[in-house]
């Protein structure tokens, strides 16, 4: 994959100050008889002239919510033009933001997170304040009062009775997930950085995780499966069979400090594996066929299994190409990576879909090819294939919301 050099993306002076940090407000909410309030960050995470972007985190600090409404007002004619993770309107300067299927539930000190795309002109202040499910700021965790009950005559006295001894029981507090790592396997997509601006989703994923999950980013850009797990040692001369042939079966160092028993995988941790973008070049040494394709990612499966590890094997993240009006899918192994998933038992997260589908939402297409300006220049590196900082942000989310969907055990380290 090609790296580009950085574009100069145009900023609004007054605008800074919005873009180094984020507005915590604390909120209730108040279902009858519940302990309420909640923190609510908003985060102006990229602005350009006439837009910008939003991440919002609402955080419960009290009973489970199920189902939540959060509304705030823009002070300066700020319009939502598109979301994601929850489901945006907006009437005059008053916005809604609902949640959607698969986050409508936000247990005690669990949190919901969505994102938007919106437009400014003369200024984007930050919202002076929030509301969840109707109530206002309340400065912290609260008690609704239950309704009082109905008096009835006191009954006749009757002889004192000797009170039972016996103490309530204690409930069993819910035990804290143990540290574990989450290793990280895969190509420039993935990657913490290959040449500024470009970032990998994996450099990101780590915000969604609580301080018990360490993300350990292996990723390593303009790699396929085969040059990721050899390095050197694949030729650029081809077998009989069209492959690219070894000059050595030893494993570059990455693999082997993953393999190795001390610095390597252990039991709870997870590996998570993304190839298939570079895997299709006609040519080696980048070159990988669809039966050694399989090979290698099973090899890979099984080794994180021996050492106790849990693989979760991820579709290649979508380029960003249009037909018309609509983002199209464009990466091949697909197949490949679903049946290796299939034979093994491991679960596979189908980022290809869920990245496409998100420019789609995001409404990328049609585009111009201009990637120094507006929502795709905010998102893209340069091309249509690496991410900046915004977009890499965006598509670890899809990866944190695929891990809480899909129920995996890594969701319990989930923020």
């Amino acid at each position: 994959m090609s790296m580009f050099r950085r574009r100069t993306a145009t900023v609004i002076a007054s605008a800074a100050a919005v873009l180094t940090g984020a507005l915590t407000w604390v909120v209730g909410a108040s279902p009858a008889g519940a302990a309420t309030g909640c923190a609510v960050t908003y985060r102006i995470t990229n602005q350009w002239t006439g837009g910008f972007g939003a991440d919002v985190t609402v955080t419960n600090l009290g009973d489970t919510i199920n189902g939540w409404t959060l509304t705030w007002t823009f002070s300066a004619g700020q319009q939502v033009t598109q979301a994601w993770n929850a489901t945006v309107t907006q009437t005059g300067a008053n916005v809604t933001a609902k949640n959607v299927d698969y986050n409508r539930t936000i247990p005690g000190n669990g949190s919901a997170n969505f994102g938007f795309n919106g437009s400014w002109s003369s200024a984007n202040p930050v919202p002076a304040s929030f509301a969840l499910n109707g109530v206002i700021c309340t400065g912290g965790v609260t008690s609704s009062p239950s309704a009082s009950p109905t008096r009835s005559p006191s009954p006749s006295p009757s002889p004192s009775t000797t009170p039972s001894t016996s103490p309530s029981p204690t409930p069993s507090a819910t035990p804290t997930p143990g540290k574990i790592t989450v290793w990280l396997a895969g190509d420039s997509t993935v990657a913490n950085s290959s040449g500024d601006p470009i970032v990998g989703w994996g450099r990101e994923l780590g915000q969604y995780l609580t301080a018990n999950a360490t993300v350990t980013n292996n990723a390593v850009g303009g790699r396929s499966i085969q040059t990721w797990l050899y390095e050197s040692a694949v030729t650029s001369n081809t077998n009989s069979s069209g492959e690219c042939v070894l000059s050595s079966t030893a494993y570059a160092a990455r693999w082997q400090s993953m393999l190795d028993a001390s610095t390597g995988m252990k039991t709870g941790d997870y590996l998570f594996i993304q190839f298939g973008i570079n895997d299709g070049s006609p040519t080696c040494p980048r070159h990988v066929g669809s039966a050694r394709y399989r090979e290698l990612l099973t090899a890979m499966v099984r080794a994180a299994k021996q050492r106790g590890a849990n693989p979760v094997l991820v579709t290649p993240v979508a380029a960003l190409t249009c037909s018309g009006s609509t983002a199209t899918p464009n990466r091949g192994f697909l197949t490949e990576t679903f049946d290796v998933g299939s034979a093994t038992g491991t679960p596979v997260i189908d980022l290809h879909k869920l990245s496409y589908t998100l420019y789609n939402s995001l409404r990328f297409c049609p585009y111009s090819g201009d990637y120094t300006s507006g929502p795709v220049g905010a998102f893209f590196a340069n091309d249509h294939t690496h991410f900046e900082a915004y977009g890499a942000r965006q598509i670890a989310g899809l990866v944190a919301g695929a891990v809480r969907d899909q129920r995996l055990g890594l969701s319990a380290y989930l923020r």
